[in-house]
């Protein structure tokens, strides 16, 4: 018998400063919030992108998801990498850089068929835009 995923519908992702990852989000992403949560653990705010929802959870809520692993701190490398497609990366890409957003990479294309680029929001998690190259 396999586990047979079916399809990933939340994301968690933590930030040491949950108000300007969340600021980040909806001002620079431009993603809704679905709602924010307060318990023993730590705050966390739910955004919608797309059929996926993202919970970005501060790091002291991390042995609500977690335990009983742990967190990794920021500066310990990439923690996650958030791909999402966009209709064209290079005008997200000067979007970007007009909101101040610097670039991991320049964008590039992929012998599997996209066009990419990357860069890190604050809480140093790494998002990838990517469109089909026609």
């Amino acid at each position: 018998m396999s586990l047979s995923l079916q399809r990933v519908n939340v994301i968690t992702v933590f930030a040491e400063d949950l108000a300007e990852t969340k600021a980040f989000y909806e001002k620079v992403l431009g993603l809704e919030v679905l709602g924010e949560e307060k318990n023993e653990f730590g705050p966390s705010v739910v955004f919608k992108l797309g059929n996926i929802m993202i919970n970005l959870a501060h790091v002291t809520a991390g042995p609500d998801f977690c335990a009983p692993g742990a967190v990794a701190p920021r500066g310990e490398g990439a923690r996650v990498v958030l791909p999402a497609a966009v209709e064209n990366v290079d005008e997200a890409c000067a979007e970007l850089a007009r909101l101040g957003v610097p670039l991991l990479d320049e964008p590039r294309d992929r012998p599997w068929g996209i066009r990419c680029a990357s860069f890190v929001d604050p809480a140093g998690h790494i998002w990838e835009i990517a469109s089909d190259l026609d």
